[in-house]
């Protein structure tokens, strides 16, 4: 497929890598970090880091879509297989819900996204480890969602039967995020105004704190 069919509607290609997340960078110590399964699950576990470095590695070529307009091509990832990890604990629910190591934030991923065999949690980008700004050390990449669906400094994932917003979601953002048709905000949030303004809000309260 040439280049300019894999951009969706709406998008701009670009070099940059920008920064955007709702939250400041965490410092994560990967000696006391642990990787947790839960939820409508047959067995969930908890994983140090060096437990989570033993499961099955993925590395991928792929496409990373923004809500906010840009897109990048041909960068090259390597993590875990998000679906090795979901089915170690044997998984009972039809969605996920994903949470950072950041207080408060989560992003919700319907399961059938999840056991892509191109989905991981990743550790390295384009050959080098993920930088924090950009999610590392661990960030979720699910590829043919909007890139907010791929959770930075990802940490637990709870595997559930019926779905339900994470952060952005509550505040407006569409509840699935598929790129391709647009979906960027939920039918109800009123305005693009009206969202604009609470990620402003947030924002604000986040640099107050």
């Amino acid at each position: 497929m040439d280049k300019k069919n894999r951009v969706p509607p709406g998008q701009i290609v670009t070099k940059i890598f920008p920064v955007l997340s709702a939250t400041d960078v965490p410092e994560i110590d990967l000696k006391n970090f642990k990787f947790r399964v839960f939820g409508a699950v047959e067995k969930p576990y908890y994983m140090s880091w060096d437990e989570l470095m033993q499961m099955p590695k993925i590395k991928r070529t792929l496409d990373e879509n923004c809500v906010t307009h840009w897109s990048r091509l041909d960068d090259e990832w390597e993590g875990i297989s998000l679906k090795a990890i979901l089915e170690r604990a044997k998984p009972k629910g039809a969605y996920t819900m994903h949470y950072s190591n950041t207080v408060g934030y989560s992003t919700n991923v319907p399961m059938e996204y999840c056991m892509n065999e191109d989905a991981m949690v990743a550790f390295n980008f384009n050959g080098k480890p993920l930088e924090p700004k950009h999610g590392g050390p661990l960030r979720g990449v699910i590829p043919n969602l909007y890139f907010w669906k791929s959770a930075k400094w990802i940490d637990a994932i709870e595997v559930m039967e019926a779905d339900r917003p994470g952060f952005w979601e509550e505040r407006g953002y569409n509840m699935h995020g598929d790129p391709w048709k647009s979906e960027r905000y939920s039918e109800n949030q009123g305005s693009v105004s009206d969202i604009l303004k609470k990620i402003l809000k947030v924002r604000q309260h986040r640099d107050q704190e």
